[in-house]
């Protein structure tokens, strides 16, 4: 009787070893890791990165214009688009006497590229403002801008 257990133990145990090695050497190899895949993001002028922010600061400098009330209609891997205002100090007769006046404008997010600080990670380089009808003195019509990175 004793043979007989010892033998089914190393029967056992021999089945066992060869479908360990069977599984292993069927398992596919291993892959490398994917990137992962978001839409990108906006770096401000802190190094900040932010998706679909309600505000923006685009004269870093002085705060003399920024993007304030920002609604979000499209935010992927290829642009991003929202309507809001353009609150730019009028500086007249200069930017410490000068008044905040609002203008309603469509922006524009495009050309992502890799982030430099994170390589992982893709943010928008291009930023497009239009100015629906108004705008500040000295602008066109559409501004562009390229983004900080």
């Amino acid at each position: 009787m004793r043979g007989s257990l010892v033998g089914t133990t190393v029967t056992l145990a021999a089945g066992a070893l060869l479908t360990a090695a069977m599984t292993t050497a069927s398992a596919s190899p291993p892959t490398a890791p994917q990137p992962h895949r978001t839409a990108p993001v906006l770096v401000d002028c802190q190094w900040k990165k932010d998706v679909r922010p309600a505000d923006f600061l685009l004269a870093c400098g002085d705060g003399n214009s920024r993007l304030s009330g920002l609604k979000w209609y499209k935010w992927d891997s290829e642009s991003a688009v929202a309507e809001g205002l353009n609150v730019v100090n009028d500086c007249e007769p200069y930017c410490a006497k000068g008044v905040f006046r609002s203008y309603h404008v469509t922006v524009r997010l495009d050309r992502p590229a890799e982030w430099k600080k994170d390589p992982d990670v893709q943010r928008y380089t291009r930023m497009s403002v239009t100015y629906d009808d108004a705008r500040p003195k000295g602008f066109t019509q559409t501004m562009v801008y390229p983004l900080w990175g």
